[in-house]
């Protein structure tokens, strides 16, 4: 029962149905006008519907309405007195496919509006969609026609996927596939039972698990499609369905909707979308030589441009670019373990700094390790170490200031080593050695032996166990940084004439290390910052409704940074993480405020364990 009509009985519910309008609506079929008076709301019974807004001719889909929504939420309105009237709607509906609506009247929406459960639903739903949905992504389509962008990367996966799919079932063969991919002139081929998911079959798996088995044509589909196939929701959004398909290093997305295939999104298909550039870029990066690595940094550049541009989330921006930067730096290592030769022992390779926090966004100076077995190779990763700095100083990074760097032997060493030398660390907790630890403790996994770099996160956690006094040591280190508040009037905070922020300093650096030390108490002791939090809620650590307020926070305070940071750059500026007042919107302001508080109250925490 929708929760409209939850509190009722049925002879009521009847009375008062009889007083809605239920209506069918095709494809493409206008459900509301543009300028059209709303006479209450619209419950989609079945199908999908969009609400759109148009602009020169092109409309921009803004939302994707789904069965037991409702649509018409800014007439609520006029139901409510609250408007002066004479103003024209500034969106239209359509309906996406066939379309069942039940036309809600004011008269029952009167009848119901005394229900507090009704009143709350309704009033919840209409913050929520309007505020969230309406006003944020109209800014973004806003900011992106003022680039003069006829498409944009906050476009629903539904309206870029092809609807007419090339399906066989499992029981077909291998020689049906390829007479069919050949006669519809495409790449695969989406094997379905009854129209459920089974697997995919594509070129490359004719190649290599046919012709390279030397299989007979007769073969079925089955025994060789690839059964584990990455699929994506018709309702997400078009940075989604790019960033699944360059971390599953796939080009097919079947798109999947309640249990059944409704459409397939290709590689190639989103690039045209967008720009052909962005696929040659990809390609860059498979294929790149010496000479060739430094032209991959421009190219991810152009699209890092294009996503903060399209107003694309921080959250997702970053998914996605790191998601290129990882592939870059695992082309770096092919080249370098080409030119040293196989590895005489397991090894891992791990980053740190912000590649490690996965937020890395401009290409910076190096900050990685490595770890190997025994030091009986210990000439063999040396040697590594220097051609894996070489390799990525080629491709744009510049190298550490500070030598955190493998090619230094601080910075590599057996797994005895590594015990030896934290161990270090944590008995003579000085500054500096503190400092080097919470570098340290930004790692992530990048390249190498899993079960190694499994062996290698045991051997900490058990050091851990025994470090009180360090973790002691780490936070009052921490003391000496507090996060700032501006919950007064920002150009008197502290009754100072402040008018500047250090973002990273005074911001960023004591948000990861609160996260981090936390995590660290609790047996934490690798993962970004979110994927912390999200163990630290995990183990209790952090209520759910915190951790949220926090992930939120920090996605802000980074959202802020970032676009600072990438205005200097594309300025060239000298970079520089110190942000003036006087440069933001009043929003950006009142996020900062909020924001900060919340953080604060994060560090907070920390302080009270000790």
């Amino acid at each position: 029962m929708h929760p409209l009509f939850s509190g009722l009985s049925q002879k009521e519910i009847e009375r008062l149905i009889v007083q809605c309008e239920r209506k069918t609506f095709e494809k493409d079929d206008t459900i509301l006008g543009k300028n059209e008076k709303r006479k209450g709301l619209v419950l989609l019974l079945d199908g999908v519907a969009e609400v759109y807004v148009e602009h020169e001719g092109y409309d921009e889909v803004l939302e994707v309405v789904q069965k037991g929504g409702l649509i018409g939420f800014s007439s609520l309105a006029d139901f409510l007195g609250a408007s002066k009237g004479g103003k024209e709607e500034l969106v239209a509906v359509r309906a996406a496919e066939r379309c069942e609506v039940l036309i809600i009247p004011f008269s029952v929406l009167s009848r119901l509006w005394d229900d507090p459960n009704v009143h709350d639903y309704l009033l919840t739903q209409a913050c929520v969609r309007l505020k969230d949905v309406y006003v944020s992504l109209a800014e973004q389509i806003k900011q992106a026609r003022k680039f003069g962008d006829s498409t944009s990367f906050v476009v629903p996966v539904q309206d870029v996927m092809i609807r007419d799919v090339v399906t066989l079932p499992p029981s077909a063969t291998v020689q049906e596939a390829a007479k069919k991919m050949a006669a519809t002139h495409i790449s695969s081929i989406v094997v379905t039972d009854e129209q459920k998911l089974c697997g995919i079959l594509t070129e490359t798996d004719l190649v290599e698990r046919v012709l390279g088995q030397s299989l007979p044509y007769n073969t079925v589909v089955e025994r060789v499609m690839t059964k584990d196939v990455a699929t994506i929701s018709r309702f997400a959004y078009y940075y989604d369905a790019l960033a699944m398909m360059i971390e599953r290093g796939v080009k097919h997305l079947p798109v999947v909707d309640g249990g059944k295939v409704q459409g397939i999104v290709t590689f190639s298909d989103l690039m045209r979308k967008k720009n052909e550039s962005i696929m040659r870029m990809i390609q860059q990066i498979d294929h790149a030589d010496e000479q060739t690595l430094p032209k991959v940094k421009t190219a991810i550049y152009e699209l890092l441009a294009t996503m903060l541009r399209d107003q694309v989330p921080i959250a997702q921006c970053l998914n996605m670019i790191t998601k290129l930067y990882d592939r870059l730096v695992l082309r770096c290592m092919a080249l370098a373990l080409n030119e040293v030769g196989n590895p005489p022992c397991r090894f891992a390779f791990y980053q740190m700094g912000s590649s490690g926090r996965r937020e890395q966004f401009l290409l910076t100076d190096q900050d990685h390790f490595l770890v190997y077995e025994s030091d009986e190779h210990v000439s063999y990763f040396a040697k590594l170490g220097e051609v894996i700095v070489h390799f990525m100083e080629r491709a744009g990074y510049e190298r550490c200031k500070g030598k955190m760097m493998a090619s230094e032997e601080a910075w590599r060493g057996s797994l005895e080593t590594w015990r030896d030398r934290l161990r270090e660390w944590m008995v003579h907790a000085t500054n500096d050695n503190l400092l080097l630890a919470q570098n340290f403790f930004s790692y992530r996994f990048v390249y190498g032996d899993i079960d190694l770099h499994r062996t290698f996160e045991q051997q900490i956690r058990g050091q851990l166990n025994r470090a009180k006094i360090f973790f002691f040591r780490l936070v009052e280190m921490e003391r000496q940084n507090e996060i700032p508040t501006l919950d007064r009037p920002i150009r008197s905070i502290f009754g100072l004439e402040r008018k500047t922020i250090d973002m990273k300093k005074e911001v960023l650096f004591p948000y990861h290390h609160s996260v981090q030390i936390l995590g660290l108490i609790h047996g934490i002791v690798s993962g970004t910052p979110f994927e912390r939090i999200e163990k630290l809620k995990e183990k209790q650590v952090l209520s759910p409704s915190f951790a949220k307020d926090v992930q939120k926070a920090a996605e802000n305070v980074l959202s802020i940074y970032i676009r600072h940071k990438w205005n200097h750059y594309k300025a060239n500026k000298q970079s520089s993480s110190v942000l003036s007042f006087t440069t933001m919107t009043t929003r950006e302001k009142d996020e900062l405020i909020l924001s900060l508080k919340t953080l604060k109250q994060l560090q907070a925490q920390l302080f009270s364990h000790f």
